[in-house]
């Protein structure tokens, strides 16, 4: 029972900050934050699930922008292309019906029919999770810099082709995505009045994803996860199957980045070819090795705390820059993390303390 509840304090003191945290704003009437903090919760989501990848499979992925932008297009696409001249009355209706559909009019008033942001998501959570098992599966027997450079290849592709097809809208992206529908009349926007609504829903699926990740972890998986880390040599020769579980690793990683792509296109009402930047997937890399590689909390900490920070312009001009130097910093000084490394120093100047009945040594 003890350690139930010694387990289940971190998530309620999660939980109360999140609370207080919008009590703080609403008090403050400093509603304009709760875009960029939303905003900083999904892109958190990211990189909780590179830390996976990176902190316990031992894997280098640059990619992580691709799939963040592949799961929102993918929502954009199949919640703003009209279905009405394509089926019929009857059919529409019944997939309107059953929750599949959503139909409305356009801004010149003509009507439109699109399939709800429900099954969108699905969709895109289906295609991206397809999309990395078939990259990871032949990527993943790379190591070190050659697995990092397949991943930046991927990223890379994935921008070039959002950037020129008409089909996503070339550089201005996707826009008029629809807000999502929690149920037959009731839809949550990025609107002002709506937008603490959206920071819950942001929060509660951090929430739901800091949960998942901290039990899958502390599984028997999460420990030959970080058998891995530590020597896939010795791994191996301890009977666990690597290849499977970088797989499942990646894959995961994945579809948590095209999970949050997918529900900040709908709060955004839009999306653009910057998501698939290469820089994007060294921000999310950077924000890893600043918490700590295997420290979900401290990765989703710094994350939320200079994403915020970034999102807010801060940072200015300098804004690239400052999440550079801080990638060079850390890999030069802490490449463990920042936490470890403290720790280790706090170890080192540590006093030794000499048990009280030790026995004397011998005069000479």
């Amino acid at each position: 029972m003890r350690a139930a509840v010694r387990h289940a304090l971190p998530m309620i003191a999660m939980t109360a900050g999140v609370v207080a945290l919008q009590l703080v704003i609403s008090a403050a009437d400093r509603q304009f934050y709760m875009t960029q903090l939303v905003m900083a919760l999904y892109y958190t989501i990211v990189v909780m699930g590179l830390c996976l990848v990176m902190g316990y499979a031992g894997q280098v992925s640059l990619g992580h922008g691709g799939f963040f932008a592949l799961g929102g297009y993918t929502s954009a696409i199949l919640t703003t292309r009209n279905l009405a001249a394509h089926l019929r009355p009857e059919t529409l209706q019944t997939l309107e019906r059953i929750g599949l559909l959503w139909s409305r009019t356009d801004l010149y008033g003509a009507p439109l029919a699109t399939l709800a942001p429900w099954p969108a998501f699905v969709a895109a959570l289906l295609l991206t999770g397809a999309v990395a098992l078939i990259l990871g599966f032949p990527a993943l027997r790379l190591k070190g810099h050659y697995l990092a450079m397949a991943t930046l290849g991927f990223g890379l592709i994935v921008y070039r082709m959002l950037l020129g097809s008409a089909f996503t809208g070339y550089a201005d992206g996707i826009t008029g995505v629809p807000p999502w529908r929690l149920a037959p009349g009731v839809t949550v926007s990025g609107a002002m009045d709506n937008r603490i609504v959206n920071y819950y829903i942001a929060c509660g699926f951090l929430l739901f994803v800091l949960w998942f990740l901290r039990n899958l972890t502390g599984s028997r998986h999460g420990r030959a996860l970080r058998s891995i880390h530590d020597s896939e040599t010795a791994a191996k020769a301890m009977g666990v199957n690597t290849p499977r579980l970088k797989l499942q690793a990646f894959v995961i990683s994945a579809v948590l980045a095209a999970a949050a792509g997918s529900f900040l296109t709908h709060f955004n009402g839009g999306i653009g070819p910057s998501e698939a930047d290469a820089m994007k997937s060294v921000r999310y890399l950077t924000l890893v090795a600043a918490g700590g590689m295997a420290n979900i909390w401290g990765a989703m900490g710094v994350s939320l705390a200079l994403t915020f920070l970034s999102l807010r312009g801060v940072f200015g001009v300098y804004d690239h820059a400052v999440f550079g130097g801080l990638l060079i910093v850390i890999v030069s000084v802490a490449p463990n993390g920042p936490g470890r490394w403290v720790a280790d120093l706090l170890r080192r100047r540590r006093p030794t303390v000499r048990s009280s009945g030790a026995a004397a040594e011998p005069a000479t």
